[in-house]
C-alpha cells in the first residue's frame, strides 16, 4: 500500500516489489544503503535518479509496513 505517489507497485516490474516513482529502484535498495550507513545525500549521490523526497518516502513506506498487524519483527 503506497504512502504517496512516489512509491509504486507494479506486478510487471521488479517482481512486484515497491519501487520509487515507477523506476527500477526498489524501496529495499534505498533502505539497504541507509542501513549500510549512507546519509540521505549519499543515497541520492549513489542513485542519481532519486530526489531527496524519494528517500523520505521510502522510510515512510517502510514505517507503514512495519506498523501493519502481523508484520515480521
Amino acid at each position: 500500500m503506497p504512502t504517496d505517489d512516489r512509491i509504486t507497485v507494479n506486478p510487471q516490474q521488479c517482481g512486484g516489489r515497491p519501487c520509487v516513482r515507477g523506476m527500477r529502484i526498489r524501496v529495499s535498495d534505498v533502505l539497504d544503503l541507509l542501513a549500510a550507513g549512507l546519509t540521505h545525500a549519499e543515497v541520492v549521490a549513489e542513485l542519481p535518479d532519486l530526489e531527496p523526497a524519494d528517500v523520505v518516502a521510502c522510510l515512510r513506506y517502510a514505517s507503514a509496513q512495519a506498523d501493519r498487524p502481523g508484520a515480521a519483527a
